[in-house]
């Protein structure tokens, strides 16, 4: 199958006052797998959209394999799209589905039925090909809007949300049956979500959009543990802000808030005293030395203690892991984060357990403190509802208005020290209002002052 790469030059796009895109700069390379990523009205659908030849944008351009196809119609594009809604034509069966574009284009009926079927085959559906939309689940829909999409050999497949309409066990195996046919057939794919699980899983690289402009580009570990913007650290995934101070010097940091953690170099050379101990700081620093560290939930350690001074305040049991809420100290104001643990260790860190904390030894992120010093943090996307799609797209257009010939692992703790934890204060003594939720992945004090 052939295979180009996708380039956004430039792109914009307004709706009314409503800007979608403004100003989209991003190269896909050929074979690649990109997912866009971002909450509902970033823009990400509109640049899908913008690919299809479904919008035309007020200004900039969209280059295939080099060539400004920014113009043409939809039909000329050499791209397979998949609709969040299927769009499968009710009244014929899967096997013709799948075979409409190669009809439009006036292909031998026995060409069509034989590629049908060798789709079909692909997408694990080569005994469905006589069933009707409505005799399928969602999940066989799909692969069968799926085959529809590849059946003309398209240089760019768009998915727009494929997976958003299923239940939670049939997008995990679709979506890695998804990537093992983008893998097997090399095709260029941009892949649309607003779930940072299923872009982090399956994707080469994920651009993380917001109000229509790029906030960061890359491979997926790169983008969870060095986001290039608080936007980015507070979107993708769960976010501790723990405040801390910072010390540029080469000797020991300056007196902490609190208590528990590690040390040695990070790349900006600066060092950043959190919760009692100093640890390197990975990225710039901020102007002022009172900062925000930057922990996530699976690289805070948790041990039961008798005499432990943190305190596990509440457990979301997951099946293979938990998240604990755990008290820093013993006052009524200390902080509380939040802290992943195996699945297994959900009853020996129930409620009520005395705990040591410690974090993992690795260079840490900071922010400049924001206000208040201890602040909610990111929301934990396993307690947050799924939104909806990208508010600012055009409406999906009806399957019959269509040709559909154009339109078819957690850090490991080994290094990192035991610490009881101790009370932590705020520097300037102040407080405001904030969520203790667990579902808000909040880093918070108890009395939300």
């Amino acid at each position: 199958m052939k295979t180009s790469g996708v380039e956004f030059r430039g792109l914009r796009r307004v709706f009314g006052r409503t800007v979608a895109l403004d100003g989209l700069d991003l190269a896909i390379e050929p074979g690649e797998f990109m997912a866009l990523l971002g909450p509902s009205g970033c823009g990400k659908t509109t640049a899908l959209r913008c690919v299809a030849g479904f919008e035309h944008p007020d200004a900039g351009a969209v280059l295939i394999d080099g060539k400004d196809i920014t113009r043409l119609p939809a039909n000329r594009r050499d791209a397979g799209m998949v609709f969040q809604s299927y769009s499968l034509f009710p009244n014929l069966n899967a096997r013709d589905n799948v075979a409409f574009g190669l009809r439009v284009r006036k292909v031998p009926a026995a060409r069509r039925h034989a590629r049908a079927a060798e789709l079909l085959e692909l997408v694990g559906l080569p005994e469905h090909g006589g069933r009707y939309p409505h005799e399928l689940s969602g999940g066989q829909q799909q692969r069968v809007a799926l085959a529809r999409a590849l059946a003309l050999e398209p240089r760019v497949l768009l998915l727009d949300e494929p997976l958003s309409a299923l239940d939670a066990k049939v997008r995990v195996t679709l979506r890695e049956e998804i990537r093992r046919l983008q893998l097997d057939l090399g095709i260029t794919t941009i892949f649309v979500t607003h779930d940072q699980e299923e872009a982090l899983s399956i994707a080469d690289r994920v651009a993380v959009l917001r109000d229509g402009r790029l906030e960061q580009v890359g491979p997926p570990a790169e983008v969870y543990d060095r986001p290039a913007t608080p936007f980015v650290a507070e979107f993708v995934g769960t976010m501790n802000h723990i405040p801390g101070r910072l010390s540029t010097g080469s000797g020991t940091s300056g007196v902490s808030e609190g208590s528990g953690t590690s040390a040695t170099s990070g790349t900006s050379g600066a060092e950043v005293t959190v919760l009692g101990r100093p640890m390197p700081v990975d990225g710039p620093v901020p102007g002022s030395p009172e900062v925000d560290v930057l922990v996530r939930p699976e690289a805070v350690i948790v041990t039961p203690e008798p005499d432990g001074r943190a305190l596990v305040v509440a457990s979301s049991f997951r099946g293979s892991s938990a998240r604990l809420r755990v008290r820093l100290g013993d006052a009524p104001d200390d902080l509380e984060i939040l802290a992943d643990v195996p699945g297994h260790d959900a009853v020996r860190l129930a409620p009520g357990t005395q705990v040591t904390v410690t974090l993992v030894q690795r260079p840490v992120l900071v922010s400049p403190r924001s206000t208040p010093a201890v602040h909610p943090a990111s929301p934990d996307p396993a307690a947050t509802p799924p939104t909806s799609p990208d508010s600012t797209a055009s409406p999906a257009v009806p399957s019959t208005s269509q040709d559909p010939a154009a339109t078819p692992p957690a850090p490991s703790p080994e290094a990192a020290p035991t610490l009881t934890a101790t009370p932590a204060t705020s520097s300037d003594g102040a407080g405001t209002a904030g969520t203790t939720a667990e579902a808000t992945g909040a880093a918070v004090r108890r009395d939300g002052r």
